[in-house]
């Protein structure tokens, strides 16, 4: 009989416990989503735009120099860049300094990477 007792209030305890414990990992759980929410906001990335004049182009070094009032924005082109005419396709190469432009870029580990220019149509 002692036998009996001493196995059943081992089952006991051994239940008791085991609902301690799950119920303290799903009380940890919502916890650890909390704490990975940030580092999804950082691998966001916000797009900038600036409009003005292109200042500089270099082609081995795929940048395009924006210049907006006194303050110069250094754009690096990549094969994702899309550069535009009057919505027809253009290269870097086809940018020259003094033109007016649109880009848009992201600010990614200090280095602005353009995600499309638009040259500004002239008129004459």
């Amino acid at each position: 009989m002692k036998k009996t007792i001493a196995i059943l209030i081992s089952v006991l305890l051994i239940v008791a416990f085991g609902t301690v414990v799950f119920a303290a990992q799903e009380a940890a759980a919502p916890a650890e989503k909390k704490e990975a929410a940030p580092a999804e906001k950082k691998a966001e990335v916000k797009t900038h735009q600036v409009t003005g004049e292109v200042a500089a182009v270099d082609t081995a070094a795929n940048t395009v120099t924006v210049k907006k009032d006194k303050k110069e924005i250094v754009l690096v082109v990549t094969d994702k860049t899309k550069i535009t005419l009057d919505k027809e396709k253009k290269g870097i190469a086809d940018l020259k300094a003094g033109e007016k432009v649109t880009a848009k870029y992201t600010e990614e580990g200090g280095k602005n990477t353009a995600k499309s220019i638009a040259i500004a149509v002239t008129k004459g």
